[in-house]
């Protein structure tokens, strides 16, 4: 059985589809394989998921674990395909229900103790799974970003054991609510400067062409 989670790539400000899929088979070559054009941050992900896998007191099967990112001709960066990969292993394992983890796109990543740590992009992840019509699970730390999005169901979790405990309907968590942003502290105003209006002339046009200044 293959058992698939759903995650994405980020190209810039937006966020593609990708499916985390998990095979689990005998065969002489035991371990983890990752495929799919991974970057090393996701190549690494095969120690930081054992190891997370591990502190819930599980081991994974002495068996072949193939890990295929699709589309493979996609190339896929950052830790935050760390979650995605676990579910699925755990999915292929007959630990969680693979049909209800399919439901979700999941981002985050994984401490070896199994806690869920902040990545970058959890808002566009949100946005991307509320135009699938899907829920996001995504770190607890980033929750309420991610509730930014707008009616879509969101599971943030601090850790994987408070994770599967949901997904199986013990010790449910609460939904986040969106954070409310709060306005940047004013900075220096030139206003401030008396004379110099060379300078100040400078600065100006610097700023409002983008450019670079150097002292």
């Amino acid at each position: 059985m293959v058992a698939i989670v759903q995650t994405v790539a980020y190209l810039g400000l937006e966020a593609r589809s990708v499916e985390a899929q998990v095979r689990i088979s005998p065969g002489m070559n035991k371990g983890i394989a990752v495929v799919g054009l991974p970057d090393k941050a996701v190549g690494e992900s095969r120690e930081r998921v054992r190891a997370a896998i591990a502190s819930l007191g599980l081991a994974l099967p002495p068996k072949r674990i193939t890990v295929n990112l699709s589309p493979a001709d996609l190339p896929k960066e950052g830790s935050h395909c760390d979650l995605p990969i676990a579910l699925a292993m755990l999915a292929a394992m007959g630990i969680i229900d693979a049909e209800l983890a399919s439901e979700y796109v999941a981002v985050g990543e994984l401490a070896l103790d199994g806690r869920i740590a902040a990545s970058p992009g959890v808002l566009l992840a949100a946005l991307h799974a509320s135009a699938t019509g899907r829920g996001l699970i995504c770190p607890a730390a980033q929750g309420a970003e991610a509730a930014w999005a707008g009616g879509i169901d969101v599971i943030a979790a601090p850790d994987l054991l408070t994770l599967l405990n949901h997904l199986k309907g013990n010790g449910r968590l609460s939904p986040p609510k969106p954070g409310i942003a709060e306005a940047p502290a004013p900075g220096p105003d030139l206003k401030q400067v008396k004379g110099q209006e060379t300078a100040k002339r400078a600065l100006e046009i610097a700023a409002a062409g983008g450019h670079n200044m150097v002292r």
